[in-house]
C-alpha cells in the first residue's frame, strides 16, 4: 500500500515538472540563437570618440551669444590688453630711470663744470631735462618782469617745474589701471546678469527648468564673472606696485633737483654739496 502511494506521488511530481521543462527549452534555444553583441558595444562613449565638442565653452559663448554678451566680452579683452601694455611700458620706463640715477654719480657729479656734466647725460632723459632747466634758469634771468624775482627763487621754481613735469609723465597710464581695477568686476557682473536673464527666458519659453535649457546661459554668466575678476585683479596689483615704484623714482628726482639748486647757487661748481663742505674744512 505504501509502495502504491509512493509511486503515485512520484508520478504527480513528474507530471507537474513536465510543463516547466517545455517552457525552459525555448529560452535555452533563444540563448543559443541570440547574436553576439558587436565589438566595443560595452565600451564607454567617451572612449569611442576622443574629441567631444563642448557646447558650453568659449567658442559656444561667442557663437551663441547676442551682441550684448559679445560686446561685454570685447570690452573686457580691451581692458585686459590695455592694462598689461601699460604695466610693461611703465616698468620699462621706471627701470630706465633707475639706471640713469645710478649713472648720475659717475657721470654728472664728477664733471669739471656744469655744462660738461649736462653734456655727459644722455639726451632725452629726465635728469638731463632737469639739469638743462636749472642751467637755463640761472643763465637767462633777464627782463623787467623776471628781474623783480631774485635768482634763487627763479632757479628753484624752474627746477621744481621740471621735476613736476617729469612726475606728471611718470603718472601717465596709472589712471587707466585704476579705472580698470574698479570697473572690470562690474562689467563682468553685467555679463552675469545678462546671462541669468537669458536663462530665465529659456526656462519661460520651455515651460520647464530642464538642465539643457539653463546650462548654456548660466555657463555664460559664470564665464563673464570669471573674466571680470581676471581683468581687475592684475590691474589693481599692477597699479599699487607701480605707484610704489613711482614714489622711489620721484624721490631720486627731487634729491637731484635739490643738489643741482645748491650747485647753481654756489656759482656753478659741480661738486656735491657734501663734498664742497668737506673741501672747505
Amino acid at each position: 500500500m505504501k509502495c502504491h502511494r509512493l509511486a503515485a506521488w512520484i508520478a504527480a511530481v513528474l507530471i507537474a515538472l513536465l510543463p516547466m521543462a517545455h517552457a525552459a527549452a525555448p529560452a535555452d534555444d533563444a540563448k543559443v540563437s541570440a547574436p553576439a553583441p558587436p565589438a566595443g558595444a560595452g565600451q564607454d562613449v567617451g572612449t569611442q570618440k576622443e574629441v567631444v565638442e563642448n557646447p558650453y565653452g568659449l567658442e559656444a559663448l561667442w557663437k551663441g551669444g547676442d551682441f550684448v554678451s559679445r560686446g561685454t566680452l570685447i570690452i573686457l579683452v580691451i581692458m585686459s590688453m590695455g592694462s598689461w601694455y601699460i604695466m610693461f611700458v611703465k616698468v620699462y620706463e621706471q627701470s630706465k630711470l633707475f639706471r640713469q640715477a645710478r649713472s648720475i654719480q659717475s657721470d654728472f657729479w664728477k664733471a669739471a663744470s656744469l655744462q660738461e656734466g649736462v653734456q655727459k647725460l644722455k639726451a632725452g632723459t629726465a635728469f638731463r631735462y632737469i639739469a638743462e632747466s636749472g642751467l637755463n634758469a640761472s643763465t637767462h634771468h633777464e627782463g623787467k618782469l623776471l628781474e623783480q624775482i631774485d635768482l634763487n627763487t627763479w632757479v628753484t621754481m624752474s627746477i621744481q617745474r621740471a621735476v613736476d613735469n617729469v612726475s606728471s609723465r611718470l603718472q601717465d597710464g596709472l589712471a587707466f589701471l585704476a579705472t580698470v581695477g574698479s570697473t572690470a568686476p562690474f562689467v563682468g557682473l553685467f555679463g552675469t546678469v545678462w546671462g541669468i536673464y537669458h536663462a530665465l527666458t529659456a526656462i519661460g519659453i520651455a515651460g520647464q527648468a530642464s538642465i539643457d535649457k539653463v546650462a548654456g546661459p548660466v555657463g555664460e554668466a559664470l564665464i563673464m564673472t570669471a573674466f571680470g575678476l581676471a581683468v581687475a585683479v592684475p590691474a589693481v596689483l599692477g597699479y599699487n606696485w607701480l605707484v610704489r615704484r613711482n614714489k622711489s623714482a620721484l624721490e631720486l628726482l627731487r634729491n637731484f633737483g635739490a643738489d643741482l639748486h645748491m650747485v647753481l647757487m654756489s656759482g656753478g661748481n659741480v661738486r656735491r654739496p657734501a663734498a664742497a663742505a668737506a673741501a672747505a674744512r
